[in-house]
């Protein structure tokens, strides 16, 4: 059986502290598996694309290549990007890793080896299950995700452990078909990304990862966020076909980039 070819993709705003550590991490066993690493900076307005370039001139051995979005697609326009990029360069598998080092790519590893991924379209990284690991994560927070997951749970009669964590890994044959590419361009991807995964009978597997909160900036408005995650499920649940639909504010003809030297 030919070795699987598999990308990673790391979705970089405006984390110029933490890209490189996020880089830093994948100069281990973890590259063994690793065909490609695509950054996707998606218009940072900091030191985010030089601090990755000045990674890539002291790292030459590792296979990085810096893209620049077009526009401000948000993360779920660079999903896109990197998803497109993932069908047009035949990879089997495309992994997903903030550039935020929230997530540790390291927490994969098993699923790696021991190629759990190919009996599942896409593994999930759940923060909320049994084996996760938290870290600077309030209480009140951690609750009210499991709540959340709950509710997703009985919306889609299966288990949900979380509705959109920092590392997934999906194959690329499910991708295909580009069934997301009307889904939202900000961070309601993934929560739409999951929903369409049941909708459509796509497998999935969970798996225990580690979460870490220290130097980030969040983006995430938790009381407009909370709200737009329960309508999304409402609408669901009501009409589940509505998952075919437009869920962007400003569509997007098509999602461009350019290669950074």
């Amino acid at each position: 059986m030919n070795t699987p070819r598999i990308l990673l993709f790391i979705p970089a705003y405006n984390c110029e502290k933490q890209i490189v550590r996020v880089l830093g991490s994948l100069d281990g066993k973890i590259k063994d598996y690793i065909e490609e690493i695509i950054v996707v900076n998606n218009r940072s307005t900091d030191g985010t694309e030089e601090a990755v370039r000045d990674f890539m001139r002291m790292h030459p051995y590792m296979h990085i290549r810096l893209l620049r979005n077009k526009d401000n697609y948000g993360l779920g326009g660079s999903h896109k990007v990197a998803f497109s990029y993932a069908i047009d360069n035949k990879y089997d598998y495309v992994i997903v890793l903030h550039g935020d080092d929230q997530g540790d790519i390291n927490d994969f590893l098993p699923v790696l080896k021991k190629k759990i991924y190919m009996g599942y379209d896409c593994v999930l990284g759940a923060r909320f299950m049994l084996g996760s690991r938290l870290e600077g994560y309030s209480l009140f927070r951690t609750v009210g995700n499991i709540v959340y997951d709950f509710l997703y749970a009985i919306g889609i009669r299966d288990r949900v452990f979380d509705l959109g964590s920092g590392l997934n890994m999906y194959d690329v044959s499910m991708l295909k078909s580009r069934f997301y590419q009307r889904f939202p361009d900000n961070l309601m991807f993934n929560c739409t990304m999951l929903l369409a995964t049941s909708y459509y009978g796509y497998t999935m597997r969970y798996y225990p990862i580690s979460w870490r909160e220290t130097d980030q900036v969040s983006n995430v408005k938790m009381a407009s966020q909370s709200m737009k995650t329960l309508k999304l499920l409402y609408d669901y649940m009501d009409m589940p076909t509505s998952i075919r639909g437009e869920y962007r504010e400003k569509p997007v003809r098509e999602y461009e980039y350019e290669e950074v030297l």
